[in-house]
Parts: C-alpha cells; structure tokens; sequence
C-alpha cells in the first residue's frame, strides 16, 4: 500500500506547480504564503482561488498549452498568481527582469515572442474571470518556463525549463522531498532576487511546496532586509553577495536583533573570502557559497556549512545533488585536477536548451553536459575553484590573467569595500590589469602600491594591478552583479600606456 501511495503521489507530481500549489491549500489554507511590502498577507487558500480565477481570464483570452505569457511585471503577488495561472492552462512563462532597460526588455519580447504581455493592469484584470479550468493531461515534458540571462554581453537568451526540470531542482534542494512530512516545514524568508531570476522561477514550487512565507520587497533596501529578518525571527538569509556587503555596510547593522540567523545561502556572484569571514563572524552563522547559473536550473555545486576555512573562503565546494562536474580544454578534452580550463556539468537540474535558438543551444550543450563559459579547476580534494568568465580573461605580456582569482585576494585588503578587476589596452604588454575599488567605510582609499605589497605574498607578479580607480559604487546588472562591461567600456577609452597610483 505505502508503495502504492507513492506512485499515485509521483503521477500527481506531473504537473509540478499546479498541483503543489493546490496540495498546499488543502494542507495549510490559512497560513501566509506571501507578504506585500504594506504588510498585507495572502494565504495559500487564497493563492489557490486567485490562481483558479486568473487561469481562467488566460482561457478566456484564448491562452493555452504552448502560448508563451511574458510578464512585465514587479516581483510581487501579482507575478505569483500569473505564473501560477499560466502553468494551470499549460502555457510558458517568461518572466522579465523589472530592472532591465527599455532596450533589454525589448529584446526579451522579441526573443519570447509571446502570444500574450502581462502588466499590472492585465494581470488585476485576468482575476476577474470565474469559472472552472479542467485540469492538465500529465506531462513532465510540458514546459513551465522561460528565464532569460541578463544579456549584458549580447542578445537575451531564454533558458528553458518544463515539469521534468522542475522536479529535479526541487529534489535537489529540499532534503527528503518526497516524504509526505517535508509539506509545510518552511518558515519565514525574503524575497531576495527578482521573480523573473532562476532563483524564483525554477523553485517557486518547492518554496510554496515548504509552506514558506514570502516576504516582498519594492526594491531592495538594506534597511528593510534588516528590519524583516529581526521582525520575523528569519533563520537563514540568501540573496546575492553584492547584497551581503551591503548588509554588512549598512551603518545600522548592529541595531538589529539578528542572532535568529544560523544559516547564509549566497549564490549568483562570487563571495571574496573577506566577506565570508565577516558575515560568518558578525552574525554568529554559518556559511554556505553556491555556484550555478540560469542555465544549470540554479542548482550546482556549494560548500558545506561545517567545512574547513581551506574549502569556505577559497572554493565554490562540491556538487549538490546529481550534478557532476568536468573541467574541459578548448578541444572539449577533460583535464586533470588543477588545471584551468572550462567549467562543465551534467544534472537532471539542466535547461531545455534555449527558446528559439537552436545553434546556441547546440554550443552550449554539447555531449549532454552544460559548457558554462566559466573557467575554474578542481583541487585536489574535489572542490571547485573558479576563476573568472572565459570572456574576462586577459593576457598580459604573454600570460593568463584571471580577474576573480587576484579580486578574492584584493579583495581581502582593510580598505577595499569591493573589488573588479578590468583590463586595459596597453602598447608594449597588449593589457594590463586596473583594479576598481570602492573603498571600505571610514577609511580612506589604498594606495596602488599598497594593494601590490598586500597581494605579492599570493599572487604572481604579472597578475597584480597595474592601475587603480576609486569609485562610490560597482555598477550592477539586472542580476545584481558586477557589470564589468560596463567597467571595462570605460577602461578601454582611457590612455593605453597610462598607469596610475591612487584614484583616476
């Protein structure tokens, strides 16, 4: 019977948000699913019936199976209730970042081509339908959703993800899924990135699946992060490391009750070693780096909570789950441990491939393993070491610079806040490297020879800046990292042979 049981549970499944969001109504219908940032609560009762009635204005607008529903939408319930709606008729979903330019949101569109766009106005108005829409045939290869990479280096491209995908991730993150007792076991948590990032649109499902409560933001702010994590009691905080530092800069920081935090979940950016030690130190917790992307489905490889300083501040750890890790050569040939080279991975976590664009899809996807565009190597313990984008390498005078290894040691500086660094055209090296720095509070810029002489004990010679610029802030993508091509836009309009010491 037990057995039985759980096959009946896993045809359920066939449909992953659909029928988890209605198994959460039945199982907890009055707790809070989301919390507005003026403080109004919606249940999962209430996510239930909005969802129903927003499916059916889909119906009523003759959206169905396979029509892509583009949302130009803030991350808030409405954007919940829409996607939700949409993966009840069986449409795909791509959702598009509020923080993109008119210009990338354009190109978001004509990639997605959707039958239907989504604003707030359409989507208030899609919930005033009634009715009844039959439930879907099962199909774990329907697909749910498209999530688009920021496109900062080029044309949008749209991840794609069906119900197959969406249970693996799901799998992936939640210990013990597929036992009944994992329903409702979340607690309270923010809504720490966008809801058209991969972090909100491939684990939606589980989050709602845990019961959590989720709490919005307008925008982020780090006071109000704050705020809500002391208020609320949040035992984990997640995000983004750019968001991290700026909690930690934050002048009213230690006004807040924060010791209810065990757990720090970053992912997306690169956490410098100096913001680990920090973060685990100023708020009592443990600390956990996360290594994905859009494309692996935001599930990849992380550091355990209990590991040594040796695989926390210097590593991205091991794969989670059944991702499996290669480095590979420019010939696609695996390498040996501590040899640099391309990072690719194999799970069942892995997009579809790109929406519409079957040639990126072939490059990318080779072999069945994910060619992520990030160089790295494995050590001799098997953890990941990353060092940079393949893009974002540099040669300078004949030898490999890569700008992530030298920023985690720069980046360890007393006075360095944040830190990129960009190359720039040189007439005699071909490139040098210019480190970007926002200082650190209270104190004042380094000096270019004193970040030389800090990292010299680490790094060779020809890695080391070469020049220095002093900014208030790093520019940011959509995605909440550096934009470094904003940065070395700049850096390549500047003299080629010019060298500084100090701010530019």
């Amino acid at each position: 019977m037990v057995l039985l049981e759980r096959h009946l549970d896993s045809r359920r499944r066939l449909n992953v948000l659909p029928e988890i969001v209605q198994g959460a109504a039945e199982r907890f219908p009055e707790r809070a699913a989301f919390v507005s940032p003026d403080g109004t609560a919606l249940s999962y009762g209430a996510l239930q019936a909005r969802s129903a009635r927003a499916a059916c204005g889909l119906r009523d607008r003759e959206i169905g199976e396979g029509d892509v529903v583009a949302l130009v939408l803030p991350s808030s319930v409405e954007y919940a209730v829409t996607y939700i709606a949409a993966s009840k008729v069986g449409a795909i979903t791509a959702g598009v970042n509020p923080r993109f330019t008119e210009v990338e949101r354009a190109a978001a569109l004509e990639v997605a081509r959707p039958a239907l766009v989504v604003d707030l106005d359409d989507a208030r108005q899609l919930e005033e339908a009634d009715g009844a829409v039959p439930p879907l045939t099962p199909d774990l290869d329907r697909l749910v959703a498209i999530v688009f990479t920021s496109g900062t280096t080029g044309a949008p491209k749209g991840a794609m993800f069906a119900n197959r995908e969406l249970l693996a991730i799901a799998r992936a993150d939640v210990p013990h899924y597929d036992d009944e007792a994992s329903w409702g076991q979340g607690r309270a948590m923010l809504a720490s990135t966008a809801f058209a990032h991969v972090g909100s649109m491939t684990k939606l499902a589980w989050y709602l699946r845990l019961g959590m409560t989720i709490h919005l933001l307008d925008r982020w702010r780090a006071t109000d992060v704050l705020r809500l994590i002391s208020e609320h009691r949040m035992t984990s905080v997640g995000g983004v490391a750019p968001q991290l530092a700026l909690l930690l800069r934050e002048p009213t920081f230690d006004e807040f009750d924060l010791s209810s935090v065990q757990t720090i979940v970053m992912g997306g950016a690169f956490s410098p070693p100096a913001l680990v030690e920090e973060a685990r130190r100023r708020l009592d917790a443990k600390y956990s780096i996360r290594y994905s992307s859009t494309e692996s489905g935001g599930v990849g490889t992380g550091t355990d909570f209990d590991a040594d300083d040796e695989e926390s501040l210097f590593t991205v750890g091991r794969p989670r789950g059944d991702v499996e890790i290669e480095i590979r050569d420019p010939e696609d040939r695996p390498l040996a441990n501590g040899e640099v080279g391309e990072v690719c991975l194999r799970s069942s976590c892995v997009m579809r491939g790109y929406w519409q664009d079957a040639d990126t899809t072939a490059a990318a996807l080779r072999g069945g393993w994910l060619h992520t565009g990030d160089l790295g190597w494995l050590d001799e313990r098997g953890c990941l070491r990353l060092a940079g984008r393949s893009k974002e390498m540099f040669v300078r005078g004949g030898y490999n610079v890569y700008p992530l290894e030298v920023e985690a040691v720069l980046a360890g500086h007393p006075s360095v806040a944040a830190v990129a660094l960009i190359p720039r055209p040189h007439d005699v090296l071909g490139e040098i490297g210019v480190a970007i720095v926002v200082p650190a509070s209270g104190r004042n810029p380094p000096r270019l020879h004193e970040l030389r002489s800090f990292a010299a004990e680490r790094l060779a010679a020809y890695k080391l800046p070469e020049a220095m610029r002093v900014v208030d802030a790093m520019p940011l993508t959509a995605m909440q990292k550096i934009d470094r091509k904003a940065l070395t836009d700049r850096e390549r309009e500047a003299s080629p042979s010019r060298v500084l010491d100090g701010a530019e």
